[in-house]
């Protein structure tokens, strides 16, 4: 039996309302504006590797198919969730080949930070001998979450929440592409709000309203367009549309008094600047590694516990998923607020770093280093070195694990006087008088 022919889905609206040149784009004249960076960088001809940083629905992957399509590139595009070596390892064949025929390529990674090490880091060659164009996505704050190698290869654009005005510009093109009733002031604001500032959800809540009104009205006699109403709106959307009482808040910025409200102490606070995240769609993962970051940064050695409790919620979330899982990261959260604070670990952790970047590579001292074979024992690796479990105490005093050349060792960790790290505190300058007494 032959089937009848049916007609292929139409794509979905924000795929129909992608900008097909810079000057349709909405939001984003930052960058895109007259004289701004990647606008000259598209009129001077000049194409470079970049980072697009920005929560979602901003317009990342527009932009990077609009590199292409400015600089005429093959185009080929990966998400670091699904994708692997396989697909770095096609991309470059792809590449070589169009290079082979005097055309550049452009490999666009979305959600590059799912990419581990080894896999960011498999780019690089290609970066570097200009076999393609790198341009990564992320919603994370790449100086975390990307490679230094990559990150130091490519330039990072920070991309922003679109306004209400961009939206309201956006929901205009969208209504006259589907010939759609008009929304009355009320409704049109509720929804704007909704977005709060992704241009996706924003065109999916629409395409599913005006979908909605469209199979309510039926086969039934056409009547004059009625406004759609608030009351429509939120029949139409039901639990998707959340409440959106931001008025304009950066999406970062509700992150942001979270973590301040825990290193501040105030459970209460912090409570419901967690519960706002969660209220404003954020995911509950996004949220768990928040959470944990925040018991390495504020809390730190003060009480160690902070941190296995917040491993622990981010756990339980994925075993239970929503609603019951979000307990577990509200329990995180009150108990780092009410912690005792330091931030000596952090501090320290950053000082090292620094240190380390500004002196360069010095050589392990030979009594430090490993001496596995008869060879590396014959050059005395390993000699002289003191085995501290075979002194008093555990503690080979007056030892040095510091290069040689290194005359005055700095301080990075310095405890508080907070929570256990009194206790470290004076462990530490036991250790400390025995060394100076040993010499």
């Amino acid at each position: 039996m032959e089937l009848p022919f049916q007609e292929p889905p139409a794509p979905p609206l924000a795929e129909r309302l992608r900008p097909r040149t810079l000057d349709e784009m909405i939001g984003q004249q930052h960058l895109l504006g007259a004289g701004k960076p990647l606008r000259v960088a598209f009129e001077s001809g000049r194409l470079h590797s970049m980072i697009l940083w920005g929560p979602p629905g901003v317009g990342k992957t527009t932009v990077a198919r609009l590199v292409a399509q400015g600089f005429d590139a093959q185009f080929i595009a990966m998400s670091a969730v699904l994708g692997g070596v396989k697909d770095i390892r096609e991309a470059v064949e792809r590449a070589q080949a169009t290079q082979s025929q005097g055309r550049r390529t452009v490999v666009f990674v979305d959600e590059v930070h799912r990419f581990n090490k080894a896999q960011q880091d498999a780019f690089l060659p290609h970066v570097e001998s200009g076999l393609f164009t790198f341009i990564g996505a992320t919603t994370e704050n790449p100086s975390f979450e990307v490679n230094s190698a990559l990150l130091s290869r490519a330039t990072v654009h920070v991309l922003k929440p679109l306004d209400d005005a961009d939206l309201g510009i956006l929901l205009d093109r969208a209504a006259e592409l589907l010939a759609a009733p008009a929304l009355t002031d009320a409704a049109r604001k509720r929804l704007i709000g909704y977005a709060d500032g992704d241009a996706r959800r924003l065109l999916n809540a629409y395409e599913n309203l005006i979908a909605m009104v469209s199979d309510r009205a039926g086969a039934a006699e056409p009547a004059p367009q009625q406004p759609i109403d608030e009351a429509t709106l939120e029949h139409a959307l039901g639990e998707q549309l959340r409440r959106y009482d931001k008025g304009g808040e950066q999406f970062y910025d509700t992150i942001s008094a979270l973590h301040k409200a825990v290193r501040g102490s105030d459970p209460d606070a912090s409570l419901y600047w967690f519960v706002r995240m969660l209220d404003g769609g954020v995911d509950p993962r996004y949220a768990a590694r928040r959470i944990v970051r925040m018991a390495s940064e504020d809390i730190g050695l003060a009480d160690p516990r902070g941190l296995r409790i917040a491993l622990d919620a981010a756990e339980v979330y994925e075993r239970l998923g929503s609603p019951e899982g979000e307990l577990a990261l509200a329990e995180a959260v009150v108990y780092l607020a009410v912690a005792p604070k330091s931030n000596a670990l952090y501090n320290a952790y950053k000082a090292a770093r620094a240190y380390v970047r500004d002196n360069g590579t010095r050589p392990v001292p030979l009594r430090l280093r490993n001496a596995p074979t008869a060879l590396m024992k014959g050059l005395d690796y390993g000699k002289g070195y003191r085995y501290a479990h075979d002194e008093a105490g555990g503690f080979a005093a007056g030892e040095r694990y510091w290069p040689d050349d290194i005359d005055v060792a700095p301080r990075f960790y310095e405890p508080v006087d907070r929570g256990l790290e009194i206790r470290i505190g004076e462990r530490l300058a036991e250790l400390r008088r025995l060394n100076a007494s040993a010499g």
